[in-house]
């Protein structure tokens, strides 16, 4: 019988088969987007490192070739996964597909894995080119979202001077987070690996006052500020100008800059996001008794869920639906006495935020003893000597690619919006294509965003049940001894094991059901391929059933449409 194959100009590119004048579309192959990555402020490849692992046998490659090149994978838009592997909060997670079977697979104790792996290796950071450009680029801030625009610079080519107003790189990764979370071992050998693309560092020069912000806009060709917010919110109320009444982000930079602060047996931590379940922590380890007071809910708390719990494990008591009205202090140091008078709180109409807004209750005040109080209430980027950075009550304004109205001057991180540290990555690497773009007379656009492949078009029933691998960690009673890492890595045995549960959704993994289920045997398989492209029909014997789209467990193939 003979066939006709005629092309048809589609996104994505499908193929009609005519048959002795009938016409129908045969399934054809589409990469689709998995949520995981849709789901990541870095676009990490995730899907891509899991599966270079999970499929190392098949391929004929050690795991430590496999990981090698996971490393790759995943470092070509995050350049710290060994710190990200400890510190992210993983929005992936929430996303994976697999959270509908048996549970989502755990991506951020395996980028661990891959992260502390590139460490053991020696692994280098690739460069884009071997071109050495005459543009110069100002970094401002070495926190993870400067140090993530350099390095996508560095890697193009071009001349990266980073400014730092401390006297080591980090941002609130090293002056934010406790050691108990992110070693410091871990923090330094990954951000050097950056520097050693070439980029200068000036640490102990904070631009606007060591240096003119107009006199880094003269010298370089573009500017990225990514000061970070290093400004710790006060409580507003009277009595906060007591010397035992301090902002939480305050108290972790001089117990992160190995300073000694004495908070006395008692402390109360105000706020419910990260920054006060780090202060409260920390405040324990001191050997404090300590009360984190919070005006909503716990289930409206910002914080990351896993350190609410392991707060709670260790000992730190929530006091709900109250917040502080007035402080008095009496003494200083660690024999000091603050009276926090409180009131409770009700919960009554949802705000901008979306939460319930917080209402007093009136006659319900009540007061507190304790030696120290931490407000954790809010913080923003301290933009001294920069007034001709656009701002809105001191945050910087930018666009979608991160530009400001000034002509080859970009920002992100949390000097635009507080948010987490992989989403501070995401905005520097985005700056960086912008930067490039502009560089070269262009203007940059981000590319449309891809519709992720949900799980009801999959075959979860395909996948076999397999336990989520869980990381180990210390018990509560030795943690609130010292500031030892909290969480253990996973082992190579469970790494492998977790690679496996990824279900590549939205791509082919070569389980071979399309192929084996073809009435026709039009499908073929070819282990020399390139992922994604090792299963292939042939067009001249593929009747349209589509049966290999609907027995597909990845979303992969779509069933083409009659004509």
């Amino acid at each position: 019988m003979d066939y006709e194959i005629i092309k048809i100009k589609t996104l994505p590119p499908d193929e009609v088969v005519v048959v002795n004048g009938t016409s129908w579309k045969c399934p054809v192959y589409v990469r689709r987007m998995p949520p995981c990555r849709s789901n990541c402020p870095t676009s990490e490849d995730i899907r891509g490192y899991l599966t270079t692992v999970a499929q190392a046998k098949d391929n004929n490659t050690s795991i430590d070739d496999a990981l090698d090149e996971a490393w790759y994978v995943l470092t070509d838009k995050n350049p710290f996964p060994a710190i990200h592997g400890r510190v992210c909060p993983h929005p992936c997670e929430d996303g994976c597909n697999r959270l509908y079977k048996d549970g989502s697979v755990a991506i951020n104790s395996f980028e661990r894995v891959i992260g502390d792996h590139g460490l053991k290796r020696g692994l280098k950071l690739r460069m884009l080119t071997d071109e050495k450009r005459d543009k110069k680029i100002a970094v401002i801030g070495a926190g993870p979202s400067g140090l993530s625009c350099a390095y996508q610079l560095a890697r193009r080519g071009y001349k990266v001077t980073v400014f730092e107003a401390n006297d080591q790189m980090g941002g609130m990764l090293r002056y934010g987070i406790p050691k108990y979370r992110l070693p410091r071992e871990i923090l330094d050998a990954e951000m050097q690996r950056v520097l050693d693309l070439g980029i200068e560092l000036r640490c102990n020069t904070k631009v606007g006052v060591d240096i003119p912000f107009s006199q880094l806009r003269k010298e370089y060709d573009a500017v990225y500020i990514g000061v970070g917010a290093q400004k710790g919110g006060t409580l507003s109320i009277p009595g906060d100008d007591h010397p035992n009444v301090m902002s939480g982000v305050g108290f972790l930079f001089k117990i992160n800059n190995g300073d000694t602060v004495s908070v006395g047996k008692k402390v109360v931590v105000v706020g419910g996001g990260n920054t006060a379940i780090d202060a409260a922590r920390v405040s324990r380890r001191l050997g404090a008794d300590v009360t984190l007071l919070y005006r909503r809910t716990k289930n409206e708390m910002p914080a990351i869920k896993e350190e609410i719990t392991a707060a709670e494990a260790e000992g730190i008591q929530f006091h709900f639906l109250a917040a502080p009205v007035s402080a008095e202090g009496k003494g200083s140091g660690a024999n000091a006495t603050v009276s926090l008078k409180c009131v409770k709180m009700a919960l009554g109409e949802k705000d901008k935020s979306g939460r319930a807004r917080p209402v007093p209750v009136p006659g319900s005040e009540f007061t507190l003893e304790v030696n120290t109080v931490l407000s954790a209430v809010g913080q923003q980027p301290d933009l001294e000597g920069m007034a001709e950075v656009p701002n809105n009550s001191s945050w910087v304004v930018t666009n979608a690619v991160r530009e400001t109205s000034v002509p080859g001057v970009y920002a992100g991180g949390d000097a635009v919006a507080v948010d987490i540290a992989v989403t501070a990555v995401g905005h520097g690497r985005k700056a960086a294509r912008a930067i490039n773009a502009f560089l070269h007379g262009r203007t940059y656009k981000e590319p449309p965003l891809q519709r992720p492949v949900k799980h009801t078009e999959m075959k979860l029933d395909y996948y076999k049940d397999a336990p989520r691998n869980e990381a180990e960690e210390l018990p509560p009673e030795m943690r609130i001894g010292g500031f030892e890492e909290i969480h253990k890595t996973l082992t190579m045995e469970q790494a492998v094991a977790e690679s496996k549960r990824c279900m590549s959704c939205g791509l082919c993994f070569t389980c071979d059901r399309c192929r084996i289920f073809c009435p026709r045997e039009a499908v073929s398989k070819d282990k020399n391929r390139p992922v994604g492209q090792k299963m292939f029909s042939d067009y001249t014997r593929c009747s349209g059933c589509h049966i290999c789209a609907e027995v597909c467990p990845s979303g992969y193939i779509e069933m083409g449409l009659g004509l």
